[in-house]
Formats: structure tokens, sequence, C-alpha cells
């Protein structure tokens, strides 16, 4: 069956920098969009990245552009998200999904697969 496991979240100061990893697995992805999304305590999911698998086209929330970097690695079947420059406000459970509809790539309910989702934590 369909996985996708998180890894790579933690606590960090301001100003520092997490990398996480989505380890896919149970079909071919080379059709489909990555995403990471996150959601904090008190407040809706949100759409933070994307890129389209085989392409490589990448797309981000205005939020984190210029931070944070998504990129994939074929022969591992695993995405990254780069997180630099953290902020407190980046503090959320960070989820990877998989959606097979790239057009709509920035909507949750459109991605079929989502893995455990990973704690990430930015003190001041």
């Amino acid at each position: 069956q369909v996985q996708l496991v998180e890894s790579g979240g933690g606590l960090v100061q301001a100003g520092g920098s997490l990398r996480l990893s989505c380890a896919a697995s149970g079909r071919t992805f080379s059709s489909y969009t990555m995403g990471w999304f996150r959601q904090a305590p008190g407040k809706e999911r949100e759409f933070v990245a994307a890129i389209r698998w085989s392409a490589g086209y990448t797309y981000y929330a205005d939020s984190v552009k210029g931070r944070f970097t998504i990129s994939r690695d074929n022969a591992k079947n695993t995405v990254y998200l780069q997180m630099n420059s953290l902020k407190p406000e980046d503090t959320a459970v960070y989820y990877c999904a998989a959606t097979s509809r790239w057009n709509f790539y920035y909507s949750g309910s459109q991605y079929d697969y989502w893995g455990q989702g990973t704690q990430v934590t930015v003190s001041s």
C-alpha cells in the first residue's frame, strides 16, 4: 500500500534550520505532485510547498518563499523540505502528501495520500 513517512522534525531556535524528509513507497509517484502542509494548534491546515515529481516545478506559500526549499531525490523516492531562517510562527505539525491533480497543488482536499506528520517547534 502507499506510504508516506515524514522525518526530521524537532526543536530549533529562531533563525535556525531543519530539513524534513518524506519517504514515499507503494506506487510510482513520477506523475504525482508532492506537497508539504502544516497545521498549528487551533489553526487550519495550510499549504507550504509543492513539487511536481517529474518536471521538478516548485510552488511555495508566500509565508515561506525565500526561506524554504522543496526538492526530490528520484533514486531514493524521497521529497525534502529544507527550512531556513525559521520563525516561531513556523511551529506546527508538518505533513507530506501526494496528489495526482497537480493544478490543485495548494488544496489539501485534492491530495490522495498523507503521511502521519512530524512536529516542528521553533523557540524564540
